[in-house]
């Protein structure tokens, strides 16, 4: 099972340092693909005074710390295509966010690295028109046909984030979830899935009691991994607090998702 955690944003080294290594028993789990996922800009936060983070240079040579120290795999994403070879050297999959799931010449840079490509399902998008940004992907990388086996094969995964429901809310449809795992692996996102884009006054809100109930149902429909944000203090995070968890919650859920799984057979 892949599981990306982490914080949503890069705020200090000493930061990032506590959840890594609040995140150890998961890197160390046989059962399970770990990534270490930060931000090391937030180019689409909602106001201009929202804290955005160190930035690319200083934000990377960050996470190749935290690579050499604890041995994690690491996940960021890019905003811009300028960032993306710099990206590359630091980490092992390279994330699009949602809003930019359609940009085309992001999509390629990104492809041509030859890392890992997770490319977020826009909270504006259907499920299954994903297809054609997984196949931007994967024409890049000369392939022609986008199917569950060949998009595995080459590192292009797709996650759902949650799709807007009116103003300020998301819901999640579960049945995009084979929909897209039709033509790629399928990460589910549970923090970002009970996000409130926008609903705080000037920032997003959440409601982090959904996470888990949430992510227990992905794991019943049937994914290939799951997103979590991921901070030891949440609730004076500098951005999306309110719907990250804590490490002792992340532990709580991932136990009871490989107890679906085992049930279930898979």
């Amino acid at each position: 099972m892949i599981l990306i955690a982490g914080p949503c944003v890069i705020e200090s080294k000493e930061q990032l340092e506590i959840i890594a290594g609040q995140l150890r028993e998961f890197h160390k789990s046989p059962e399970i693909d770990f990534y270490f996922k930060a931000s090391f800009d937030k180019a689409n936060r909602t106001s201009l005074e929202s804290y955005r983070g160190p930035g690319l240079e200083e934000g990377l040579k960050m996470l190749a710390e935290i690579k050499e120290i604890f041995g994690y795999k690491i996940l960021t994403d890019v905003h811009e295509t300028y960032q993306v070879e710099k990206v590359a050297e630091v980490a092992d999959a390279i994330q699009i966010p949602a809003f930019l799931c359609r940009q085309t010449d992001l999509l390629v840079a990104v492809a041509k690295t030859g890392k890992v490509v997770n490319i977020k399902k826009g909270q504006f998008m259907a499920p299954a028109d994903m297809k054609y940004s997984v196949l931007k992907v994967l024409r890049t990388k000369g392939e022609e046909f986008a199917d569950y086996e060949t998009s595995k094969k080459n590192g292009v995964w797709l996650t759902e984030r949650g799709t807007f429901f009116g103003y300020n809310d998301l819901v999640v449809d579960y049945r995009g979830l084979p929909t897209m795992r039709k033509f790629a692996p399928v990460i589910f996102d549970a923090t970002h899935s009970v996000q409130s884009p926008g609903g705080a006054g000037g920032k997003s809100g959440g409601r982090r009691e959904f996470v888990e109930p949430l992510a227990l149902a992905a794991a019943s429909v049937g994914v290939d991994g799951f997103f979590f944000e991921t901070h030891h203090d949440p609730d004076n995070a500098l951005s999306d607090g309110p719907n990250m968890i804590v490490p002792e919650k992340l532990a709580e859920i991932v136990e009871k998702i490989f107890a679906i799984k085992r049930s279930l057979g898979v």
